[in-house]
C-alpha cells in the first residue's frame, strides 16, 4: 500500500508494519490516540480501509477544546491556544507510524499515537507530546540524549471502588496470585508496552509496574499506554484500576517514579567518577533540585496528589538528594556505567507522563546550561532536611508561575495553559463543603 504523509508542506512515504498489515487485510480498525493535559487517552477509531489515505493527508481533525479542558472536561476560557476567543478551531492528529502497535485486547485492532498540529501543519504548542519533543530537541542541541525508565503504581479495586484485598504485604507473590488473571494479562503486554516487572506494593490491592528504559519520547509513550492498558484490562476482568494519587486515607499513595540517564553517541554519561557522581550527573541533580518546586506541579497536578506527601511514607516532602536512599527526593544510583542513573521520586501516579518527563528534562537542561551544583549528597533520614516542597496544588501553582527559566524551556504558552487548568481544579475544590467540615464544625461553630 503506497501513500504519502504531508507535514509542513512536504511528503514522505506512508510505510510500516501497520500499513502492511492493513494491505494484507489483517486490520479491522485503528485507534488514533493522543493525550490531553490530564493524560486521558483521546482519539478516534478509524476503519482500516479509511486509515491510510487520511493519515497521508491532513490527518484526523478534532476540536481544539480538547487541549483546553480540565480533568472533568470543563473548558477553561483563559487557555491561549484554543478558546472562545479563537473559536475553538480544529487541530489535527497526524499518526506517528513508528508507534503503531496491535491492541492485545481487541484482535484485529491497532493503535497509533499521533502528533497534534495546527492548520499550518506546525506542532500545537500546548500538545503534551509536542512539549516533550521540544525539550528533547533542546537537550539534543546540547549534544545529549536521555534514557528514561518509569515505575507506575495503581490500586486494583472492585467496580464500586472498594478494596479487594486486606493487609500490607509488599512484594508478596501470594498477594500477586490473588490478583490473577489480571496480573498475568499485564505481564503479557510486551508487544504493546515493554513491561519489565510487576509487584504488589505497600497498600492492599496496590501494584507497581516497571517499564523498560527507553529514549525519552518512547518512554513517555509507553507510560501513557500502560495506564490505558491497565485500566482496560482491569475493566475486562471485572475490576477497577485507579491511578488516583491517594484514594484512601491512611493507606499508601500511588507514585510515578522516573529514572533518568544521559547518553552521547551511545556512551553513558552518568558513569561513576572517582567513586561519586560524574560532573554531568551533578549538574543534572543541581538542575532538578533548583526547579523541584515547579516540577512538583507537573508531577502532581491534582488536589488529591498532595495528600500523598506524608512524612515517613516513601513520598519525599523536601528537596533533597542522596545515594541509594528512598527518603530523598532525588536518588542517585551509582552502578555499572550503563545502569547508573538518577531517580526522581516526587511524581504522583495521576501525572501526565509527557508533562512529568518534559519537566524533569527541562530542569536537567537548565542545570547543564547553568553548570548548577547541588549541595553535598545527604545521608540517613532526609525527610526533614532543607525547605519543604509545595504542600498543596496552590503552592505548586505559585512556584511554577515564578519559574521563568523552566517556562522558557517548556514553552510559555504550554505552561500558561497547564497552570490555568490546574488552577481550575484548585478553584473548584475550594468551593466544596466536605463531610469532614460538617462533621467538625456544624455543631461546634
Amino acid at each position: 500500500m503506497n501513500s504519502t504523509l504531508t507535514t509542513h508542506g512536504h511528503t514522505r512515504p506512508l510505510t510500516g508494519e501497520l500499513v502492511e498489515a492493513i494491505g494484507r487485510g489483517q486490520v479491522t480498525d485503528v485507534e488514533v490516540a493522543w493525550p490531553d493535559h490530564s493524560g486521558h487517552v483521546l482519539g478516534k477509531r478509524i476503519p482500516a480501509g479509511r486509515f491510510a489515505d487520511r493519515a497521508a493527508g491532513a490527518g484526523f481533525p478534532f476540536c481544539g477544546a480538547a487541549l483546553a479542558w480540565n480533568t472533568v472536561g470543563d473548558v477553561e476560557p483563559d487557555a491561549r491556544i484554543s478558546s472562545a476567543r479563537t473559536g475553538f478551531p480544529d487541530l489535527f492528529a497526524v499518526p506517528d507510524l513508528t508507534t503503531a502497535r496491535p491492541l492485545p485486547w481487541r484482535p484485529g485492532a491497532w493503535q497509533v499515537l499521533a502528533d497534534v498540529v495546527d492548520h499550518h501543519r506546525y506542532p500545537a504548542a500546548t500538545s503534551p507530546r509536542a512539549v516533550l519533543q521540544g525539550v528533547i530537541g533542546r537537550l539534543d542541541g546540547l549534544g545529549y540524549t536521555a534514557r528514561i525508565g518509569v515505575e507506575l503504581e495503581c490500586y486494583l479495586l472492585r467496580p464500586d471502588g472498594t478494596l479487594i484485598q486486606d493487609g500490607v504485604q509488599a512484594y508478596s507473590l501470594e498477594k500477586s496470585n490473588e490478583l490473577d488473571p489480571l496480573l498475568s494479562a499485564i505481564a503479557q503486554l510486551e508487544a504493546y508496552v515493554p513491561v519489565e516487572g510487576i509487584l504488589t506494593e505497600y497498600g492492599p490491592g496496590q501494584v507497581e509496574v516497571n517499564l523498560a528504559h527507553q529514549e525519552a519520547l518512547t518512554a513517555a509513550d509507553d507510560a501513557f499506554r500502560l495506564r490505558y492498558a491497565i485500566k482496560e484490562l482491569a475493566r475486562r476482568h471485572g475490576l477497577l484500576a485507579t491511578f488516583m494519587a491517594k484514594p484512601f486515607a491512611g493507606l499508601s499513595g500511588s507514585s510515578s517514579h522516573v529514572h533518568v540517564s544521559l547518553w552521547q553517541q551511545g556512551s553513558p554519561l552518568f558513569a561513576p567518577a572517582d567513586g561519586g557522581e560524574s560532573p554531568l550527573a551533578r549538574h543534572a541533580v543541581g538542575g532538578l533540585l533548583s526547579h523541584l518546586p515547579t516540577i512538583t506541579l507537573f508531577g502532581s497536578p491534582t488536589v488529591n496528589s498532595y495528600k500523598r506527601f506524608v512524612p515517613d511514607a516513601f513520598a519525599p516532602v523536601t528537596a533533597t538528594w542522596g545515594g541509594d536512599n528512598r527518603t530523598a527526593a532525588v536518588r542517585s544510583l551509582l552502578e555499572t556505567p550503563e545502569s547508573s542513573r538518577i531517580e526522581l521520586r516526587t511524581g504522583s501516579a495521576d501525572a501526565n507522563p509527557y508533562w512529568l518527563v518534559a519537566a524533569i528534562l527541562a530542569a536537567i537542561v537548565s542545570g547543564l546550561e547553568s553548570g548548577a551544583e547541588p549541595a553535598e549528597r545527604g545521608d540517613g533520614d532526609l525527610s526533614g532536611h532543607t525547605e519543604p516542597l509545595p504542600a498543596t496544588l496552590a503552592d505548586a501553582l505559585a512556584a511554577a508561575r515564578q519559574d521563568k527559566v523552566l517556562a522558557d524551556i517548556l514553552g510559555p504558552d504550554a505552561v500558561h495553559d497547564f497552570t490555568v487548568l490546574a488552577e481550575s481544579e484548585w478553584r473548584e475544590y475550594t468551593r466544596q463543603v466536605t463531610s469532614w467540615e460538617t462533621d467538625r464544625y456544624l455543631r461546634r461553630a
